[in-house]
């Protein structure tokens, strides 16, 4: 038997229903605030995460899935899927249309990375990208959207962690003091962020090696370095948040993992997730557009990891409305099919096979389909036209006529 490749995993019933509601929620509250999707390419040249990404990200470095074709291209699998729609907005120049300022995505990404409870290769973003609008407001209605999203999936317990990490101007001076900072403690780091003071200083920050943690807490913080201007960005947008009492926790070492993040950074977490807590992370990007070709126009956007929701997603029943179609005798299955036919067409999801079975096997068969209820027809039936409805919860039977059994299971009424 040839098993699932490691990292990976096949997602059916009952936990598919969690990811479609995901999609059905994020869609629902995308488009109030009149996003449209945008469907990338799985493949990309590699050239595009490196400068965009950053060579020296773990993700960049480690974590890419990266191939030559047969005409020796680089190619790799997506990682993120940020960069990706940049590069969609680029090459199709839809930062002309104000319609595609606000665009938002749902699919897999892939990285190579070491799989554990929450984290897998192929893993699950739904994700939104806001164009061509620098000011603080965006930021805040991306967290708004965010927090929004959450809320519809009933994931109430959510800290927001909030951080600016300025601009290219004020950061390299801050780049600089941590550096400094850093170098006296060479000996109390890892290998990994030894090598990051000098390549890409920011990112010993956001390292989780407990000796590293050590020298962290006492490090400088970013966020007393910045300028007037980011300090202006930063302080309206937590005005924003408080105005709409969104509480939130100034995190002032975090900085996210990816270097082209430029003054608001967040996530959102959840302690019940353990050390890998973040479900909601981004953030304003404004330098990313121009770095791959583009114009010099801003940017803002988070990612959602869709397994770690779905670990904080109640187990409750999400088929309320499947009903198990049971016929009796040959005599009554034209009739089956045509009630069947008219509940499909009414919202009910319905199932009707094609083997005869005893009124007895047919029950059992939809208690192993998991149906909330069974609609029992027979010669009885079919004459009278008052049709045998059964609850599979409780046992309750009542007789009803065909157009009054939709209404009754979608609205109990």
């Amino acid at each position: 038997m040839v098993s699932s490749v490691k990292g990976t995993f096949d997602l059916f019933y009952p936990d598919i229903k969690k990811y479609l509601l995901m999609e059905e929620c994020a869609r629902k509250i995308f488009s109030l605030y009149g996003f449209s999707e945008i469907r990338t390419p799985i493949l990309e040249h590699t050239e595009l995460f490196s400068r965009s990404v950053g060579d020296e990200t773990d993700i960049v470095k480690k974590e890419m899935y990266t191939f030559l074709d047969k005409k020796g291209r680089s190619l790799t699998l997506r990682p993120e899927n940020t960069a990706p729609v940049i590069r969609a907005i680029i090459e199709h120049k839809l930062y002309e249309s104000p319609r595609h300022s606000r665009l938002y995505y749902i699919g897999p990404q892939f990285r190579y990375e070491r799989p554990q409870k929450g984290r897998y290769r192929q893993f699950h973003q739904i994700g939104i990208e806001i164009i061509n609008d620098p000011f603080p407001l965006i930021d805040f209605e991306g967290i708004l959207i965010a927090k929004e999203l959450l809320n519809s999936l009933g994931i109430l317990e959510v800290e927001v962690k909030i951080n600016s990490v300025g601009c290219k101007k004020c950061r390299q001076n801050f780049i600089s003091i941590l550096k400094d900072y850093l170098n006296k403690f060479k000996g109390d780091l890892c290998s990994d962020c030894n090598e990051r003071i000098e390549r890409n200083t920011l990112r010993v920050l956001d390292c989780k090696v407990a000796s590293c943690q050590k020298v962290i807490e006492n490090s400088p913080v970013i966020i007393d370095y910045i300028c007037d201007e980011c300090k202006e960005h930063f302080s309206k947008v937590t005005q924003f948040l408080n105005d709409f009492e969104i509480p939130f926790k100034i995190t002032p070492r975090l900085v996210r993992g990816l270097d082209y993040y430029t003054k608001t950074v967040f996530e959102m977490t959840s302690f019940k997730l353990g050390s890998q807590d973040a479900i909601v992370g981004g953030g304003r990007y404004d330098g990313l557009i121009s770095s791959l070709g583009g114009p010099d126009i801003p940017s803002f956007g988070w990612a959602l990891g869709m397994e770690r929701l779905s670990l904080l997603m109640e187990d409750s029943p999400l088929n309320d409305n499947l009903l198990y179609l049971a016929w009796m005798g040959e005599e009554c299955l034209k009739f089956a099919m045509e009630c069947a036919s008219y509940l499909r067409s009414k919202g009910v999801e319905v199932v009707l096979e094609g083997s005869l079975r005893s009124l007895k096997n047919s029950l059992k068969r939809a208690e192993r389909f998991q149906a909330n209820y069974s609609l029992i027809i027979g010669e009885d039936e079919v004459k009278s036209e008052l049709l045998t409805l059964k609850n599979m919860r409780n046992g309750e039977q009542i007789a009803l006529k065909l157009n009054e059994i939709p209404n009754f299971i979608l609205n109990g009424e």
